[in-house]
Order: structure tokens, then sequence, then C-alpha cells
């Protein structure tokens, strides 16, 4: 038995430690508060302010492009689409479900908004549908309480007028990437659009604008209850190409009466492409919203490459096109001379080869502007000889071929000027004569794209001026024509001599593309053509009847290719055009360039109506224009 003192001990020993065991609690809890209401006020008053306010980023107008006179090649239309904020969405696949109940998503639709947001921030808004119509609209707002995190936004749909009629040129927009987000930090936002090929990938930064902010305070449900701030974005600079529509819309329109077939035309003196295409194109409206998988598979399967631009990718071996390269390499190294003569029988002998001339029986007794005129392979079989290939190689590359030009478009290929080095170093091969006779009507190794068989031709006929290709006009820091360039350097009476040659291919009656010549007075051209194999099978075979060019099934026959300039005076205008397996070049590609010459002379003399009604025509939209 405890006594009543021991008693009250016991009880007041309990008392303090209870009393301790209290002021312990109480000094934690006074700490936290402290804590929470004065050392991390800051943090939880900015995590409230988050609940209230939510801040939703503008993406601003894309910049428009312009072709030279001013007609839109791509703009923007208004248009509305969904949006999914996954950081304000609780449950990812519920808001799904109960989205797909009210707007249709396919399986591939939903793989994409659920891909995009994996490699994407939570904070990164995802769009779920585009271009919704005002019943679609109404539907998700009038469910919003059970779409969390789901908000309909006014977008601005990118939209090419010009279809596929510049497609290749332009480009197109698609959603960005967590890469592009990355890359282009701070003024490309989740919402937004960016360029992925063409002008539209090339001038990005420009076209693009800088976004704005809009500052939402939302209910506890997430219903927005009013704007707090605005911070308006900035528009992105239009740009304006060099491209005339009119004449694109006229060179696709002629490419296309063939299967596969490329073409550019330029200034001659500034290097500007007024017209670039390659047929079959695509239209770039296709991807703006997001290409369909069905509608890819058709682009990538397709054996004519319609997503290759073969103006500036396709490498196809130049053939005659590059005789004239040939005889301004043998008359530098001073080893012949414009009036040496060689005799053509048919036939050139190399050793144990026997190569042939294009013209049964031969030619006769030919200078080199009666070869150029004529074509005449033997006389440049022998000629190539006397250059040697390296000589050859660095003349072409004076001329433009062998090289890039850096536009800035996707796939744009080199072509190829082979020399002993560059065979040495592939092939660990010594270089063969034959090689430098095959060489010298431009075979073999020998290749270039459309674009850079235009410079060449610019090049040769317009005093010597290193011109280089240009896409766009005003101030783009891009090469501009012959400036800071050096010039060709040759002696202008050999130029003249090419371009002399080049005016009889056409216009003489032994000239190979007479029929194609342009017979307006003050409009003519000069040109020459050009023919190339693509199949193992000698020119005897096919001159002795073997087997014909136009029996072979279409990916066996040769390449189509002419170059041209005009008027012959004064060159103002050049172009190559390439017919993929088109046969020879004075009855497929010739014409063709007459064609495109003949209008672009017109054009330039055309008044403003004609050229709005051409418009009318390529866009179905009249008055589409800007100053």
């Amino acid at each position: 038995m405890f006594s009543d003192k021991e008693r009250q001990r016991v009880f007041t020993r309990r008392a303090l430690l209870l009393g301790g065991a209290k002021l312990l609690l109480l000094g934690g809890l006074a700490a936290r508060l402290y804590q929470l209401q004065v050392v991390e006020h800051e943090r939880y008053a900015l995590l409230a302010e988050r609940n209230r306010i939510h801040v939703r980023p503008i993406v601003p107008d894309r910049g428009e492009i312009l072709d030279r006179f001013g007609y839109l090649l791509a703009t923007n239309q208004p248009s509305y689409r969904a949006m999914l904020m996954p950081e304000q969405t609780p449950d990812l696949a519920a808001s799904l479900d109960a989205f797909s109940r009210l707007i249709s998503l396919t399986a591939e639709d939903r793989e994409r908004i659920l891909s995009r947001i994996r490699e994407r921030p939570r904070f990164a808004g995802v769009v779920l549908k585009q271009d919704l119509t005002w019943e679609e609209v109404a539907r998700i707002e009038v469910n919003r309480p059970e779409l969390p995190g789901v908000s309909v936004e006014v977008d601005q749909r990118r939209h090419y007028p010009a279809r596929d009629i510049a497609g290749h040129l332009i480009g197109y927009v698609a959603e960005p990437t967590g890469d592009d987000l990355a890359a282009w930090n701070g003024q490309v936002v989740p919402s937004s659009r960016v360029g992925r090929t063409g002008v539209e990938r090339l001038w990005q930064a420009s076209l693009h604008g800088m976004p704005g902010s809009r500052y939402i305070e939302v209910n506890a449900g997430g219903r927005e209850l009013r704007d707090l701030e605005r911070q308006a974005p900035t528009t992105g600079d239009s740009v304006r190409m060099t491209i005339d529509l009119g004449l694109q819309r006229f060179l696709v329109e002629r490419l296309s009466a063939e299967r596969s077939a490329a073409g550019v035309v330029l200034d001659a003196m500034s290097g500007e492409i007024l017209a670039m295409a390659s047929v079959p194109g695509y239209d770039p409206n296709l991807f703006v919203g997001g290409i369909r998988s069905e509608e890819w598979t058709r682009l990538v399967s397709d054996p004519l490459r319609p997503l290759v631009d073969k103006s500036i990718g396709g490498e196809f071996a130049p053939g005659s096109t590059f005789k004239m390269i040939v005889a301004l390499a043998a008359l530098e190294a001073g080893l012949v001379s414009p009036d040496r003569r060689v005799r053509c029988t048919g036939s050139f002998r190399l050793g144990d080869s026997l190569f042939h001339c294009w013209k049964r029986g031969g030619h006769g007794s030919l200078d080199m502007a009666e070869a150029i005129e004529q074509s005449c392979d033997i006389y440049f079989y022998d000629t190539a000889l006397q250059a040697g290939v390296d000589a050859i190689a660095a003349m072409g590359r004076r001329f433009g071929l062998g090289q890039s030009f850096e536009l800035g478009l996707p796939g744009e290929r080199p072509g190829l000027l082979p020399t002993i080095s560059w065979k040495a170093a592939n092939f660990r091969e010594g270089w063969q004569r034959g090689e430098t006779v095959v060489a010298g009507i431009g075979q073999g190794y020998v290749t270039a794209t459309p674009l850079q068989l235009a410079i060449m031709t610019a090049r040769l006929v317009n005093g010597g001026v290193t011109v280089r290709p240009r896409l766009l006009r005003g101030g783009h820091a891009e090469n501009r024509g012959g400036e800071g360039e050096p010039p060709i350097g040759l002696p202008s009476d050999w130029l003249d001599l090419m371009r002399l040659a080049m005016a009889g291919v056409v216009n003489s009656r032994s000239g190979t593309a007479f029929r194609a010549r342009i017979s307006e007075p003050g409009f003519e051209m000069g040109g020459k053509t050009g023919t190339s194999q693509v199949r193992r099978i000698t020119l005897a075979e096919r001159r002795s009847g073997v087997i014909a060019n136009e029996d072979l099934p279409w990916e066996r026959r040769d390449h189509a290719l002419f170059v041209g300039f005009a008027p012959v005076d004064r060159p103002r205008y050049a172009a190559a055009i390439v017919v993929q397996h088109g046969g020879g070049g004075s009855a497929v590609a010739a014409p063709i360039a007459r064609d495109v010459l003949l209008e672009a002379q017109r054009r330039s003399s055309a008044d403003e109506e004609i050229h709005d009604h051409l418009i009318a025509e390529t866009t179905g939209e009249l008055g589409n224009r800007r100053g």
C-alpha cells in the first residue's frame, strides 16, 4: 500500500510528464504553423494562386508566305481545337473515354494523344481534335465539368492555297515534338506549329513569331471565371519568295504530262528561282492536322516518290547537256582551239573498246560549235581525252556542278564530278581512259540535279557572272545572286561561242532541237539536248534495232534532258528540264522547256490583269494578294 505522500509524488511526476508532452506537442505545432505561415508563406501562396489562376500560352499568328508578286502561298485560317492539359487531369483514361463519347476519336487518334503525353512535360498541352464544328464546340462546353483538363481554343490553321503546285518548295507545318520545344525554348509552345520541310522549316524563326500569355481565374471545378491579364503575342514575319506562282503553275502543268519529271526556271542574271517543280508532288494541306496513316502509306509506297523533290534531290547523268563544260575545259587547257576539226565516222576506237556516236554513219568533219549544235559524241570523246577528267571536273565546279548550294531545303544533293583521286579513294582502283571518254558525254559517274543544270546554263550565257540560286526576296540573309562571288574567269569570246552554239542547237536546221524552236520573233531560245542511258545496253545494239528504248519497261528507259535560255540575243531566263525515263531530250524535254521559256518571256511583258487571271486559275481565290 502506498502512503498518501507517495501517491502524491507519483501523481505529480505523471502530471509533469503529461505537461511536458503537451508542451512539446504545442511547441511542434507552433513551429509547424510558423514554418507554413511565415517561412514557406510564399511557396504555399504561390500554390494556392496556381490553383486559382491558370496560365495559358497564346500562339502567335504565323507569318504568311508570298510569291514575288504578293500572292499567297501559305496563310492562316481560323478554326477551333480541343486541348488537354495532363497536369489538370486526375484520370487520363477516364477523360479520354468521356471525350470520345462526345467527339469521335479513332484508335490512331488515341495512340497519337498518348504518345504526345508521354514525350512531353505534364504541363504541356496536347491537341485532342482539330477543326471542331460549332456543334462539337457546344458539346464540349456543356460537358466541361466531366472533362477535367479539357478546353477549347481558337486556333490558326495553316492553309496552302496553291496545294500541290508548290508543295515541295513551301513544305508544311506540324505539331512540335519534345525536341522542338527544347530547341525553340520559349518561342515554340506545345499548341503551336513548327515547319517540317521547305520554306516553312527554313524560315521557322521568322515565320513563327513570339507567343503571348493569358492569365485566367478559375473556380474549384476548373471553369474559367475571368481573364486577369493578357500579354499579346508577336505575329511572325511574312516571307516573300522569288517564285512566280503563275509560272510555277504553268511549269507543273507541262511537267505533269509525264509520269515523273522536274524542272527549274531562274533569272540568269540574279539567280532568282522563278519556278521549280517536281512531279508528281503532294498537297501540304494533308499534313497540317496530322496525316492519316493510309494517306502516308500511299505517298511513301508510290514508286514515283512524290515526297522527293527531284529538282534538288534527283541526281541524273547530264548526258550531252554536259558537252559545253568539256569544251571549255579543253580550251582552257590550251590543247584545242574552237576551229579544230574532228571527223566523226560514227565510231571511236580506244584500245580494244569501240565507242559509238548517236548518229549512224557519223557527222563528218566538225568544229567545236558544229559539234555542240549537232551533239556529236565522237568529237567530245576525243575532246575529253585531250582535256583529262580532272580538268573537266574543275571546270564543272566553276559552273555549279558537283556541289550543294545550301538553299536550306531538305533533300538537296550535290551530284558528282569524278576525278582520278575520287575513284582511288572510293574504289581503290586507277582511273581508266575509257571512263574519261564516257564522262565526255556526261555519262558514267557524272551526275547533276536539275537545279545545278539551270545554274550551269545561267553562268554559260550571262557573261560569266557566278550566280547562285535564290529563293527569297528582300533583306533575308541568304546568298544573293553573284554578289561577292568571283567571276567565272573565262574569256568572253569562249562564252559567246558556247551561247551561239547553243542558239544553233535550236535555231539551225542541223541542230538537234530545231523542231522545238520558238518561232515567235524576239522570243527565240537557245539550249542543249541530252539523253542519258540508265541501262546496260550498247548504243550499237539500239541502232541496229536489237532493242528500242520505247520497248523497254518504263524504269529502264533513257532520261530526257534539255537546258535552255531565252531570249537568244540578251539572255534573261535559264531553264533545265529532266523527264525521268522520258526517252530523247530533243523529242520530250525540249518542247517542255520551249513552252516554259516562252511563257516566262510573255509573263514579263504581260499586264497585271492577265497575271491576276492566271493566279485565280491556280488557287481559285482571285484577289488573294498581299501588297
